[in-house]
């Protein structure tokens, strides 16, 4: 007996599922065909806090692109998938006009994903993979539970750098100059 299938939701059926008033005030994704409710908590928020808080500030001597929280993010032929990273950046030369309604068009050139309780490492790590595989030059994943961050690039087939309390971040060529130290990041 073969296992049976799930059914895939389609862009359509997304869009309408997040119409619906129920979900109004709640944040969903659909990830491979499946939608998936973002739930977060404090220390999630602060974490994300203190990250934008460090970027914002960066940005505003150093205009070099968009940054934007939880904002969602669609490939055009990609029926199946619109992601919200917790964190995003994209640069000057590839900013399309500001959104006001539904998602932007186009994937981040850097998207920072804070792993929330329920989220398993296994997923965390699929979604570097999928904004790697579709334009995004630089993911962080960051582990609360754990004290550590990974940093995964484009550029580098398999390079995956491991970052603790004691290390800094660095903006590399997309955001040159910018240093984000861990402890900043894990502080309660």
């Amino acid at each position: 007996m073969l296992a049976e299938q799930k059914k895939l939701i389609t862009m359509a059926e997304y869009d309408v599922f997040l119409g619906q008033p129920e979900n109004e005030d709640r944040l969903f994704e659909l990830i491979n065909g499946e939608i998936v409710e973002k739930v977060t908590n404090e220390e999630h928020a602060i974490i994300a806090s203190q990250v934008h808080g460090e970027l914002y500030v960066f940005l505003k001597t150093n205009p070099l692109g968009r940054l934007k929280i939880e904002a969602r993010h669609r490939l055009p032929a990609d029926e199946h998938n619109d992601r919200i990273p917790d964190i995003s950046f994209t640069r000057e030369e590839n900013l399309q006009p500001v959104v006001s309604k539904g998602a932007i068009m186009q994937m981040p050139d850097l998207a920072i994903e804070i792993k929330p309780p329920r989220d398993s490492y296994t997923r965390m790590r699929e979604k570097a993979a999928y904004y790697l595989a579709n334009g995004v030059q630089m993911v962080w994943l960051i582990f609360p539970e754990k004290r550590f961050v990974e940093v995964h690039h484009a550029e580098a087939d398999i390079e995956v750098l491991t970052l603790t309390d004691d290390d800094v971040i660095g903006g590399g060529s997309l955001l040159p100059g910018f240093t984000l130290s861990l402890q900043d990041v894990f502080k309660r």
